[in-house]
């Protein structure tokens, strides 16, 4: 017969065992930025989602978030996993830890590009001329917190001297990019900025045309959209701190295994994953705009190299 002792031990043994499977057979969740909504965030990343559970051997969901739930999200280990636009990653990185795994190669108008860039406009008849011009007019954004959309163009501008939200005579949120073209082609903005490749997107798409515009401080490099900031790395995925790293490894083997003309790859418009860039000039960039939990640091680019 047992003694009470050993029936104890068995007992606690049984039930982290029956914990330890438990939790092996829970579904991996990935916690994704949802910027237009929960049923497009769904629709466009259920399918990786199923590629993964596939390639893995384990279910793996998506759990659209909006932008305020990204934070309760991760620091009370909801996800396992966080893909989020890459200004957030790394403020997320700061908050509560955790690492990129790979990172998104995107499909821009057929073009193949794995960074991206914001865009400072005028209309093209504008006497606005230089970036310096840019102060004392009425000037839109997508939003403070859209990275290519207002954050990349803020710290362009500050390193000419202007700060748009105090040195302009209107500033204007307009809540997405397309909203920002009309703004600025209508007049009622007289300076706008967005993430590379809206432009061209959206006269594509037949809602403006290029020659309407035109770009203040233009890169002239090989990348292949207009643009008037250096270029930063697109969005990653990234394990939270919890996460256990073999299982971030799988995953992210998984993803750069991905071939272009999945389902996957489609359905999210990118042509795959690469192993994780460097995203400490995206720190960098909100270091200096003093943004969000950045506003009391000084750190210097190259002590920041990202871990991921």
């Amino acid at each position: 017969m047992k003694s009470k002792f050993a029936m104890v031990v068995s007992g606690i043994l049984l039930t982290l065992t029956g914990t330890a499977i438990a939790g092996n057979d829970a579904p991996i969740k990935i916690g994704v930025l949802a910027k237009r909504g929960a049923d497009k965030c769904l629709s466009k990343w259920t399918p990786t989602a199923e590629y993964l559970s596939e390639k893995m051997g384990r279910k793996v969901v998506i759990q659209p978030l909006k932008f305020d739930a990204v934070p309760t999200f991760i620091k009370s280990g909801k996800v396992d996993f966080f893909l989020v636009n890459s200004s957030m990653y790394c403020d997320m990185k700061e908050q509560f830890g955790g690492n990129a795994v790979a990172s998104l190669v995107n499909k821009r108008q057929d073009k193949t590009v794995s960074e991206f860039a914001g865009v400072i406009f005028v209309k093209a008849d504008s006497p606005i001329k230089t970036l310096e011009d840019v102060k004392g007019k009425r000037f839109a954004c997508v939003k403070k917190s859209s990275f290519g959309g207002y954050q990349m163009a803020k710290r362009l501008l500050q390193d000419h001297g202007i700060d748009p939200e105090k040195d302009c005579s209107a500033f204007k949120e307009a809540g997405t990019h397309d909203k920002v073209v009309q703004l600025v082609e209508k007049g009622v903005a007289e300076v706008g900025t967005v993430r590379s490749d809206t432009l061209e997107r959206m006269a594509a798409e037949g809602k403006c045309k290029l020659s309407d515009f035109r770009i203040l401080n233009q890169q002239e490099d090989k990348f292949p959209f207009v643009h008037s900031t250096q270029l930063y790395p697109e969005w990653p995925i990234a394990s939270c701190k919890k996460t256990d790293s073999a299982l971030a490894q799988q995953l992210a083997q998984a993803l750069k295994d991905m071939p272009a003309d999945s389902p996957a790859a489609k359905s999210a418009k990118c042509v795959g994953w690469s192993d994780p860039l460097d995203y400490s000039e995206v720190r960098q960039c909100l270091v200096d705009i003093k943004y969000g939990v950045f506003a009391d640091k000084k750190t210097d680019v190259a002590a920041v190299k990202d871990e991921g």
